[in-house]
């Protein structure tokens, strides 16, 4: 059985630019209705008017949400019911990277990267799938990355955070198969956006990364396919980076 967006309602946090953003507008584009969580007001107004570009039948709409903080969490899923009507699909997008050796990092960042890139993701799964089971199944999407599985100096707590996050995605896929629920987790390399970009003095864009949509486009693809097959796990990685 092939599944249709159409009409599925998709929570995603990190929506306001990026993967997350891109993966909103695929959805929106296959007929979802579209709720998008961003830390700064500004960020999900600007994301949300672009949705709902001029002539379109988009139905997105945005809420301000710290994934850090579980009864802000909890607040952004009850839109979603409140608005929509519940969740089929969540997309947990939501990230920081904080990049120093382990003895110059803060205490405080370690915990902000941790708390944003595995709690986080913990927060909104266990506020979401209550909503998920009463619909009678879903599919949840995990954005993870590469540095899960290759660690590199400077990066352990992004490392850490990321590796933890795939541990848990294959754990949450074992508690939630039988309930119809799919889970996925996506490992991105390089990935040309503004979070790649932040790790660099000069910004230039480079068209050997992986674009934001091409994730986009693994999403819509697993939602449309056959709901008897799960691939739990996608690494993605650009065709031609620069030779070493």
């Amino acid at each position: 059985m092939h599944p249709n967006i159409e009409n599925k309602v998709a929570v995603i946090t990190g929506g306001s630019r990026g993967i997350g953003f891109r993966i909103a507008e695929a959805l929106v584009d296959n007929g979802a209705k579209v709720l998008i969580g961003a830390r700064t007001a500004a960020d999900v107004q600007s994301a949300t008017a672009a949705l709902n570009r001029p002539g379109s039948s988009a139905r997105a709409i945005g809420e301000t949400v710290d994934v850090r903080e579980y009864r802000q969490v909890e607040r952004f899923m009850a839109r979603a019911e409140k608005e929509f009507g519940g969740i089929d699909i969540l997309v947990n997008n939501a990230g920081i990277g904080l990049f120093s050796s382990v003895e110059e990092m803060k205490p405080e960042e370690w915990d902000a990267v941790i708390q944003t890139n595995l709690s986080g993701v913990f927060y909104c799964i266990r506020a979401a799938v209550g909503s998920m089971k009463r619909r009678g199944g879903g599919y949840i999407f995990n954005i993870s990355s590469l540095a899960g599985k290759n660690a590199f100096a400077g990066g352990a707590a992004y490392n850490a955070s990321k590796s933890g996050l795939n541990c848990f995605s294959e754990a949450v896929m074992l508690d939630l198969r039988y309930h119809n629920i799919r889970v996925s987790y996506i490992m991105p390399g390089s990935v040309e956006t503004d979070f790649a970009r932040s790790r660099r003095a000069q910004p230039p864009p480079s068209s050997w990364k992986i674009d934001a949509k091409d994730v986009a486009q693994v999403v819509v693809d697993l939602l449309k396919s056959e709901t008897r097959t799960m691939l739990s796990r996608v690494e993605m990685r650009p065709s031609k980076p620069p030779r070493k």
